[in-house]
């Protein structure tokens, strides 16, 4: 992977937030790239419930100050960074006082999903791609990992497709078991058409459900990784059905060999 540049979005990395299939492997994988010489940049959302005093963030001004425009409202980008300790990897936080101040990251103190998750999830695909643009940085591979981001290939693909940054990009898709009940708010549509994408494209999220979120993110990706070992019944057939290809599930103890491979043999190869 040396010189290669790859961009992770992933909706939770350790060590900002609990130990999980997603936020390990978020951690993982950008570690791997990195002692092979690649070039990393990690985004996550700047949930309330990161300590910024113990993580050490502080806001980047030059890369702050921008609205993004969500359902006709701005909304104004703060972007703050942090190291992992003896790694030497930095890490992008997207925030915004409305939707990432409270001190939970998904759901309430009874389980219950924000209301406001869909605005959250369009807010952090436009916010990492509107700050990767400032940091004019193109990326080789742009991998995706978490519901939260999954909204990052659709946007990359219709709403930013003229965007000359991330032209030779690869998008990669990795589909975990970390799911929820029901749906996102029904309106999620709507406001993600307010942006003007492609109505056909966005038909799916008629009904915002987990599948259905993760399905428009594996329609608009590259290639797709199994990250959990089983996945929703659904999900999985949609997967074996899939033209594009699929890297099979791989533990964080065994995954280098196989990602690297991935990467550079199918995901790289047409580039």
């Amino acid at each position: 992977m040396k010189d290669k540049r790859i961009l992770y979005v992933s909706s939770e990395v350790v060590p900002y937030l609990p130990e999980t299939e997603i936020s390990s492997m978020s951690f993982e994988a950008p570690r791997m790239v990195n002692k092979q010489g690649g070039q990393i940049r990690i985004f996550m959302p700047r949930f309330g419930n990161i300590n910024e005093r113990r993580h050490q963030l502080h806001e980047v001004i030059r890369l702050s100050g921008i609205n993004l425009v969500i359902n006709d409202l701005d909304m104004p980008l703060i972007i703050k960074v942090a190291s992992i300790p003896k790694e030497r990897i930095q890490v992008y936080f997207i925030d915004n006082e409305d939707y990432f101040k409270r001190k939970a990251t998904l759901t309430d103190e009874e389980g219950q999903l924000f209301s406001d998750n869909d605005e959250r999830a369009i807010f952090f695909a436009k916010g990492v791609i509107e700050t990767v643009k400032k940091l004019n940085w193109a990326p080789d591979i742009i991998h995706v990992n978490g519901w939260l981001a999954s909204l990052l290939p659709l946007y990359l693909k219709e709403f930013y497709k003229t965007e000359p940054l991330f032209t030779e990009s690869k998008i990669v898709t990795s589909v975990y078991n970390q799911s929820f009940e029901g749906t996102l708010d029904t309106g999620m549509l709507s406001k993600i058409n307010f942006d003007g994408l492609n109505s056909e494209v966005t038909t799916l999220l008629k009904q915002p459900s987990y599948v259905n979120l993760m399905k428009v993110a594996i329609d608009n990706s590259d290639a797709i990784i199994r990250g959990s070992e089983e996945l929703p019944e659904e999900l999985d057939t949609y997967l074996n059905d899939l033209t594009k290809p699929v890297l099979d599930y791989y533990s964080v103890e065994e995954f280098a060999d196989p990602y690297t491979e991935f990467y550079n043999n199918t995901v790289l190869k047409n580039s």
